[in-house]
């Protein structure tokens, strides 16, 4: 098994590489930077987006349409019951998300959104008895916020993380996330 972690791992590193170095001939569309906590553990993440285009909603109607972005995330969690102890330790966590996000047309006003994308741990998670056994993790959440007229995008998620059941333990991980961005 630890073979086949290795590979996913290395997998997952050339999928997020490829598209770094792919998507980097393209504008970055905005910056994000968000605040989590749960499970006794607080998380800072960074991120860039890249929106998809108008060629990518999937439906429009009165004004409002569904869309969507890539996200590219690095986050550090600092976890308060390392092992479970009173020790605290930390983890890096790198991210590729796909998020479809209902709006309006002109991308301003409040937002709804959902995503289910992929992240490697730089070890595994475990904290205040919760384990998460591999270090390939699939992060989903939903979302809303607001976006003004000059750009300012403020937001709140709701996400959870777990292997999908690849090993267990799985306990999964749920945050609630406060996300600044700004769209360019």
């Amino acid at each position: 098994m630890t073979k086949l972690k290795s590979l996913v791992a290395k997998l997952a590193v050339a999928g997020i590489a490829t598209f770094a170095f792919t998507a980097s001939s393209y504008a970055v569309d905005g910056v994000s930077v968000e605040y989590g906590t749960g499970n006794n553990t607080q998380l800072v993440r960074l991120g860039a987006q890249w929106n998809w285009g108008p060629n990518w909603n999937f439906w429009q109607s009165n004004g409002t349409h569904i869309g969507g972005y890539w996200d590219l995330s690095l986050a550090n969690w600092r976890m308060n019951h390392y092992n479970n102890t009173n020790s605290s330790g930390n983890l890096v966590d790198i991210g590729l998300t796909p998020v479809f996000r209902f709006q309006r047309d002109d991308g301003k006003g409040f937002y709804g959104e959902a995503g289910i994308g992929v992240h490697l741990f730089s070890k595994l998670y475990r904290n205040n008895d919760k384990v998460l056994s591999t270090a390939f993790q699939f992060g989903d959440h939903v979302g809303a916020g607001y976006v003004f007229n000059n750009g300012l995008d403020l937001g709140f998620r709701l996400q959870h993380f777990s292997n999908g059941g690849i090993k267990q333990p799985n306990g999964g991980v749920n945050f609630a996330v406060a996300r600044v961005a700004y769209k360019f």
